[in-house]
């Protein structure tokens, strides 16, 4: 007779395997060029990858601080005063945490109590629903508009006694849109006579096109009081797979933020964080990299012009999103099934981050790839 294994009731009944696994597995299976999951194929500096291996060599191999090394700290403050006229104090404001998206949950879980709510707009990040379902709270979603800028009546709309939070992305994942200083002073006119916490996830911030500028909560001195501002290490430099991310935001919350974090994570991995703070004493790498992911987007942007997608705008982040529906009728979910078997690239469904499955016909690439890895995409989707 087997073992006995128990029943559990799942906390989280309607998740599966996410959708950048399934298709990032259907692209290995096919071999498919991936340009699905949003991570880069390229390297990153060879200077970042000197900074970790002296911090190793010099023995910063043990537990650090748990709010981080102070050195990466400063410089997190630093870079904040420089971009968006903030100051932060680097030892009660400034938290490392191991990648943005544990950021965001931990923010979540430090303010939200069970029945609290959190608006959240869609499509969205995947992870964002079911950590609000994890804290015991409900999400009350509000879409974004057809052309993915936020919907204030809505927003308003939305708002109750009950509402703890509102989770903003900008730029945006999966759309690419990006919010101006006017949507950010109405939000802050919107959210001023409220005590509804902000959670700016803000990943995405060194990747604003077009000579605009990141409008980052962090420079409403409004919003910036009642914000967890969230970055990430991993995506402004290429290294996603480090899991290292930042969160800014006012003592009161930080002491919130931090009682959670120092039992769910605790510490981050310590030489890349001496690595980085020793890199970011340059800031010539994140002052670089607009033009460097916009001549990623245009080159992208000018191939798939070739083909019969129809180009949606894209004013930040490294995602593309295009409608489909000059090549196929099908659901999105199946024709990036098919544009992975029988073309040859992978895509990522929009419906995938709607919490209905909403179907707008369009699918996201990301073009944080090679110039190589880009042309021969295009060369296959010109062929459609």
């Amino acid at each position: 007779m087997l073992p006995h294994t128990p029943v559990l009731q799942s906390r989280l009944p309607q998740v599966g395997t996410t959708i950048f696994t399934v298709m990032s597995a259907l692209a290995q299976q096919y071999g498919a060029i991936n340009l699905g999951q949003g991570f880069p194929d390229f390297s990153c500096d060879p200077a970042l990858i000197d900074a970790v291996d002296a911090a190793m060599r010099s023995g910063a191999n043990q537990y650090p601080p748990m709010t981080g090394v102070p050195a990466l700290r400063r410089a997190v403050a630093d870079k904040i005063a420089a971009l968006h006229g903030a100051r932060y104090d680097a030892d009660t404001d400034i938290t490392i945490t191991a990648g943005a998206t544990q950021a965001i949950f931990t923010a979540l879980l430090a303010i939200v109590h069970p029945g609290d709510e959190v608006i959240v707009l869609t499509p969205c990040y995947d992870s964002y629903l079911p950590n609000i379902t994890l804290c015991g709270g409900v999400a009350r979603t509000v879409p974004l508009r057809d052309d993915f800028r936020p919907d204030f009546a809505a927003i308003a709309a939305a708002m109750t006694r009950r509402t703890r939070a509102l989770l903003i992305n900008s730029p945006h994942n999966p759309s690419g849109t990006v919010w101006t200083d006017a949507d950010m002073r109405q939000l802050d006119a919107l959210l001023a006579p409220t005590d509804i916490v902000l959670i700016a996830d803000e990943v995405y911030e060194h990747m604003v096109f077009d000579g605009a500028q990141h409008q980052s909560a962090a420079r409403f001195p409004g919003l910036a009081a009642r914000a967890f501002v969230i970055s990430s290490f991993g995506k402004t430099f290429h290294v996603t797979g480090w899991k290292v991310g930042s969160v800014a935001a006012p003592a009161a919350l930080t002491a919130e933020f931090r009682k959670v974090h120092q039992f769910n994570v605790f510490t981050v991995n310590t030489p890349m964080q001496h690595g980085l703070a020793t890199y970011l004493a340059n800031p010539a790498p994140y002052r670089d990299l607009p033009a460097f992911y916009q001549a990623k987007r245009d080159r992208f942007r000018a191939g798939l012009a070739q083909s019969r997608f129809e180009l949606l705008p894209c004013s930040g982040s490294y995602f593309q999103c295009v409608r489909f529906a000059a090549i196929s009728d099908q659901p999105d979910a199946e024709f990036c099934r098919w544009l992975t078997q029988d073309v040859g690239v992978a895509a990522i469904p929009l419906s995938a981050f709607e919490p209905d499955g909403k179907q707008r016909g369009v699918v996201r690439f990301c073009f944080a790839k090679q110039n190589a890895t880009l042309d021969a995409a295009l060369e296959r989707l010109a062929a459609l």
